[in-house]
């Protein structure tokens, strides 16, 4: 009995002592260094300044998702039925990947698109929607321009890098009145497409001799044709340049940081100029800023 009794007047001791020694943690561990948090903070929580450094560059520079002022309508079933796409070949990429969700079908298959939604998951499909559709819709800027050079021949990448079509790119390049500008909106798109970059290489979307570059040229004619201003282009321009090169634009933003200049206050115009996103002009950054850690993300060279 009495051997009880002792028993259990020493575990309230314990537990007496141990509801102090938390009490006085909560009341002044902050004091002596002593750091409490749930499982759940920590993860949430970046652990060092750099990170936090980082994540708020993600914030600025890759939203969750941007919605195009574009719409889509049925560019997708058009590029099918002509066989810039096919179908098949297209399908079974994209089964390799895991295969494609409803909303990204419909881009393919759909009549009725509305506008489009860019985000981190599918800036990769979109990459090879706007490549496909820059490299077949007819415009004096691939028939006239630098690229009139390689034509159809399959010498550059953005047209021997297509490998999804139903027959020849011959037969594609240039060939399809899928969007008709008017004379303005040539002017606008050819004006816009000199001044806009890829750190892929050192050539502006007027030559766009890569996917990026053809991608951005397909883009811009979307653009021009549904009446966007350059303003609105060159915003666009940024906001999916970002998307395809999510490294390049947050090392981008991270030199500015440093400098004072916060994301939202540059140009887009000036940022997609050759001094920031050319291969030559990202080097010079390179030079001077390491890259912050990043999500990773972003389209490939290829399909």
């Amino acid at each position: 009995m009495k051997e009880s009794i002792q028993t259990e007047i020493n575990w309230k001791q314990i537990s007496f002592f141990l509801v102090m020694v938390i009490v006085f943690i909560l009341l002044f561990g902050n004091d002596l260094g002593i750091i409490v948090k749930s499982n759940s903070s920590i993860e949430k929580q970046p652990k060092t300044k750099k990170e936090q450094n980082s994540l708020v560059l993600e914030d600025q520079v890759l939203m969750d998702q941007v919605v195009l002022p574009i719409k889509w309508e049925d560019l997708g079933k058009q590029m099918i039925e002509v066989g810039v796409i096919n179908q098949e070949k297209f399908e079974s990429l994209y089964n390799q990947r895991g295969g494609l969700n409803e909303e990204e079908k419909k881009l393919l298959f759909g009549t009725n698109n509305g506008k489009i939604t860019i985000n981190q998951q599918n800036a990769g499909l979109l990459l090879n929607l706007f490549w496909a559709f820059g490299l077949a819709n007819e415009n004096q800027i691939l028939t006239e321009g630098p690229m009139a050079e390689f034509g159809a021949s399959g010498q550059a990448a953005s047209t021997g890098g297509w490998t999804l079509s139903a027959d020849l790119i011959a037969d594609h390049y240039s060939k399809h009145a899928f969007v008709i500008l008017t004379d303005q909106q040539q002017k606008l798109v050819e004006e816009v497409s000199q001044n806009i970059y890829r750190p892929c290489c050192n050539n502006p979307v007027y030559f766009p001799d890569c996917n990026h570059g053809m991608a951005m040229l397909g883009l811009l004619e979307l653009l021009a044709s549904q009446g966007a201003s350059e303003e609105e282009m060159y915003t666009v321009a940024l906001q999916v340049n970002s998307y395809w090169f999510p490294d390049t634009y947050l090392t981008i933003a991270k030199y500015f940081q440093i400098r004072g200049v916060e994301w939202d206050e540059i140009s887009p115009k000036e940022i997609l100029g050759s001094s920031y996103s050319s291969a030559s002009g990202y080097q010079q950054i390179l030079n001077e800023v390491t890259p912050p850690q990043s999500s990773g993300g972003g389209g490939s060279c290829g399909v």
